[in-house]
């Protein structure tokens, strides 16, 4: 142990006496922090996160390669060891003496970096300093231990200096360390996880911003554990002492040996992609943390009131202060700011009706397996958020399905409308929602009802099936009482079972909504508690009494006028829906002209249409008795592509007779009370998450500037609309 301990001290002495180790210790990482802070405007956020890590990496390597791996073949081209080779020592405190020497060199510089990131950009001291500081102890010593074994495996400083370079220079780039890695092509990102920097990258960004622990970093850790192990055993197995020893070509081999625990790494991640969503989850999550000032804006708060003309500070994905006026100077709150004059900030719109498993529209080939339905599926939720719309319920849709893209969207590795939904919709055998199968071949039929509806026959089923439809995710429970009319007849669920279904979603927390069709259904639905109503009537008149108990009860109404105006307008014939600015841009390719072809080749449906009078009379008469009213647009029906419907419903609850800031109110506040989300969207306050839509013009005087989409932020981050659909310009460049 006494060898051991003098060696470390030994080599302390000659480290703290070393002018360029103290430089490449402590001056060049200040230097390239304060070079990187200006450049990536640090003060303004999350950026500086971004410095902070990119300059640990660059220190961890520049100490392994650079301090260990260089200076160990100079020591030893300049007969240093040589001289230790006369003492009573072996290789093995040589070795053990570096490792610890440049761990005692970093952790100062490491620690340092911290403090001024903190009191001179603001950045928060790291919640797991703990994880932190156990993280960066192995990834030094495991850097020490692989420039220890470039310097038992090379034979000159020339050497030296070629294999260090080949595997610094595609640490540096390739890792996130200097270039967002989540930027590359997803072949390079798969290159990059075979390279050790890239899990550190990973690890230090997870602890940083995700305020990950240890344990979720385990698989870097040991990684790393085991390269300090592998590559210290064979460093001391090939030391050499003179100049004169050399060792042969093929004894570089050796080095890959050292790398091999991070080489079984980067198959797992090839084949689990995990890391490749974790940098996304990463990128994501910094460009949310940025600080942003909006100023000169018209704000609806969402609950009516108006600010003429106010300035907002969004921070760390929240808005944190919101003033009337001007507001500050950008620079006193070290934001990036955003004028906005002559525009409208808004809470982002809420759609709380949709069917994300059909398309809107009528495409020349459907996807074909679950891989295409997912990607199908994920451009929707995109296509929602480039139109403004933040936050969507889908019902009657593979729970499956759901789970997983509301899993992609929460976690940030897709960005998309945020996603709630009710799973399979209730109804019965013959009841409205089953007539989709008829065609169905039966070998499917049973797989696709169970995917999609759920028909229990008893109060007792009912109650049982709503129960396991919890622990999957459920945010809410659908009910269907429409019997259809005309020439749509649709047998009717029994009121004993719909009462079951309530029983089950109160016992289970979740809000029930129920497809009506008249004002029979409405009053059963009242009857059992309903949270919310889903059509209303469309063959009477719902009764005062009715509208009276929904306002009384906060029971939500979302008429879904937009279906009602476009299937009322298909049937005559006008397809103009689908030539209108937002549809355009936001469709997939060629979505629209094949819609507009098939539509084109079938016979006119004489007769079928809504009474659109009598819709709008119910939706006049139920705002003035004071009923909350919600947007939902039925999108996925033809021709209702998903994303910008939203706007054409505001302008039908406008020709409806609501006021302005009702209808607003409708796509905000009271979207989000339906959902159960209002203490954190919905609105615009301190506070709450910096979900908002930014338009040009004044909804106020004209809802249909709604259309005129300048800004989308969502969670604080600022969308960059047009990189939303990066998947339609590979597909065409395929």
């Amino acid at each position: 142990m006494n060898k051991y301990l003098v060696s470390i001290l030994t080599n302390l002495k000659l480290t703290s006496r070393d002018r360029m180790a103290l430089f490449f210790s402590y001056a060049f990482p200040l230097m390239f922090f304060f070079i990187f802070g200006q450049m990536f405007g640090s003060g303004m956020g999350g950026g500086i996160v971004q410095v902070v890590s990119s300059v640990l990496i660059i220190g961890v390597l520049g100490n392994g390669f650079f301090g260990a791996g260089m200076r160990a073949v100079s020591e030893r081209e300049t007969n240093i060891l040589r001289r230790y080779k006369v003492a009573p020592t072996t290789a093995a405190p040589i070795v053990v003496s570096s490792l610890v020497t440049g761990w005692v060199n970093y952790i100062p510089s490491a620690t340092l970096i911290i403090t001024l990131a903190h009191f001179v950009y603001g950045m928060p001291w790291p919640e797991r300093w703990f994880s932190l500081f156990v993280f960066l102890t192995f990834a030094v010593i495991a850097f020490r231990a692989l420039g220890m074994i470039v310097a038992s495996v090379v034979n000159s400083m020339q050497e030296s200096q070629i294999v260090i370079q080949m595997m610094y220079l595609p640490m540096l780039f390739l890792s996130g360390a200097t270039f967002p890695i989540d930027a590359m092509p997803v072949w390079l990102q798969s290159v990059a996880q075979f390279l050790p920097a890239s899990h550190l990258y990973n690890g230090m960004q997870g602890i940083l911003v995700k305020k990950e622990s240890l344990l979720e970093n385990w698989m870097a850790l040991v990684a790393m554990l085991s390269t300090i192990v592998v590559a210290s055993f064979l460093s001391i197995k090939l030391f050499r002492w003179e100049k004169e020893d050399k060792i042969r070509t093929s004894g570089k081999s050796w080095l890959l040996a050292a790398m091999v625990p991070f080489f079984i790494l980067g198959i797992y991640q090839s084949y689990s992609h995990e890391s490749i969503g974790k940098n996304k989850q990463l990128a994501r999550s910094l460009r949310r943390s940025r600080t942003i000032l909006i100023r000169g804006a018209r704000i609806f708060i969402g609950d009516g009131t108006v600010i003429a003309k106010g300035a907002l500070l969004i921070k760390d994905g929240k808005i944190q202060q919101i003033w009337e006026g001007d507001g500050p100077e950008p620079k006193s709150v070290k934001a990036d700011p955003i004028e906005a004059y002559g525009k409208t900030i808004l809470p982002g719109f809420i759609d709380t009706h949709i069917h994300l498993g059909a398309p809107g529209g009528i495409p020349e080939k459907y996807p074909a397996d679950s891989k295409a339905m997912h990607k199908a599926v994920a451009r929707e939720l995109a296509a929602y958020l480039y139109s403004g719309v933040t936050a969507v319920k889908s019902v009657g849709d593979s729970i499956d399905l759901m789970r997983d893209m509301a899993k992609l969207t929460d976690s940030g590795e897709k960005l998309g409308a945020e996603l709630f939904y009710v799973g399979p919709m209730f109804t019965t055998e013959g009841g409205h929602g089953t007539e989709y199968f008829k065609k169905v071949p039966a070998a499917f039929r049973k797989q696709l009802e169970e995917s999609i509806v759920r028909l229990p026959k008893t109060k007792e089923e009912a109650v049982r099936m709503v129960g396991e439809l919890k622990p999957q995710g459920v945010t809410g429970i659908k009910a269907i009482l429409e019997a259809g009319g005309g020439s749509f007849h649709f047998n009717r669920m029994d009121t004993l079972v719909l009462a079951g279904i309530a029983e089950g979603a109160k016992a289970n927390g979740l809000p029930l909504v129920v497809h009506t069709g008249d004002d029979r259904d409405v009053g059963d639905a009242l009857a059992v508690g309903a949270s919310g109503i889903e059509h209303g009537s469309i063959r009477d008149v719902i009764s005062d009494a009715h509208l009276a108990a929904m306002a009384k009860m906060h029971v939500a109404f979302a008429p879904t006028l937009a279906v009602v105006n476009a299937v009322n307008a298909l049937a005559a014939g006008n397809l103009d829906i689908l030539s209108r600015s937002l549809f355009e841009q936001s469709a997939p390719r060629g979505l629209i002209e094949a819609t507009k072809k098939a539509l084109g080749k079938e016979e006119k449906k004489e007769g079928f249409a809504f009474p659109e009078y009598l819709i709008l009379s119910n939706v006049r008469r139920a705002a003035a008795a004071g009923v909350m009213l919600v947007t939902g647009t039925d999108s996925g029906n033809v021709p209702l592509i998903h994303g910008p419907a939203v706007h054409r419903e505001l302008q039908m609850l406008i020709k409806a007779g609501l006021t302005p800031i009702e209808a607003l109110k409708a796509a905000t506040s009271n979207g989000a009370k339906l959902l159960g989300v209002a203490n954190r969207i919905g609105y615009v306050k301190p506070g709450y998450e910096a979900t908002l839509l930014i338009v040009d013009g004044n909804p106020l005087e004209d809802m249909s500037v709604t259309e005129r989409v300048s800004l989308v932020f969502f969670k604080g981050e600022r969308v960059a609309r047009g990189d939303l659909f990066d998947d339609d310009l590979e597909e065409t460049a395929k």
